[in-house]
């Protein structure tokens, strides 16, 4: 009986805690970051997440506070290896910061993690990194896989679009033998 009340105080806590991540996610959405990370972290306070150790990384990375971006993510994968969103934002993290060839490991993993609904962002984020690199082909298929797991994803779309603009172009230039 003793473990069912801690098992039942444990979810009320964890209950607790994603109530203050929704009020510190509404925040967030409006631009309010020094208040949605101050919320976040009473979220954790109450009772670790790795719901709420990603939304804190994420608000962080609006002020470019990417070190600690990262360190929330990395807390958020150590509490819950499959949830795949932490690998994405380390990703994206590394990108913001011009680390192309760092980021391309932290999207793969964000690909085969089983607990994640979003995995148009790092197929969007490895074609950016392909298209910076000049790897059109490459850019544009994880594009296009972006927009096969979301197909109302606009910016990838607009992706496509722009790689088959620039394959176009590639094509049409007299080769230079």
């Amino acid at each position: 009986m003793g473990t069912e009340v801690g098992m039942s105080e444990d979810q009320d806590k964890r209950q607790e805690a994603m109530e203050w991540v929704g009020k510190a996610y509404q925040l967030h959405m409006k631009g309010e970051i020094e208040k949605a990370v101050s919320l976040y972290t009473k979220s954790l306070e109450i009772h670790p997440t790795a719901e709420a150790y990603e939304f804190r990384g994420w608000a962080r990375s609006f002020e470019k506070d990417y070190v600690a971006a990262i360190e929330d993510c990395h807390r958020a994968i150590d509490l819950d290896p499959e949830f795949g969103g932490p690998y994405n934002d380390i990703g994206a993290y590394h990108i913001e910061q011009g680390e192309l060839d760092d980021a391309v490991p932290w999207l793969r993993m964000a690909l085969k993690a089983k607990r994640y609904e979003s995995y148009c962002f790092p197929h969007f984020n490895l074609g950016r990194i392909y298209e910076t690199k000049g790897q059109l082909e490459k850019s544009l298929e994880h594009y296009r896989q972006a927009l096969e797991e979301n197909p109302r994803y606009a910016l990838a779309a607009k992706a496509v679009d722009r790689v088959k603009g620039k394959l176009a172009v590639r094509e049409s230039e007299p080769s230079a033998n």
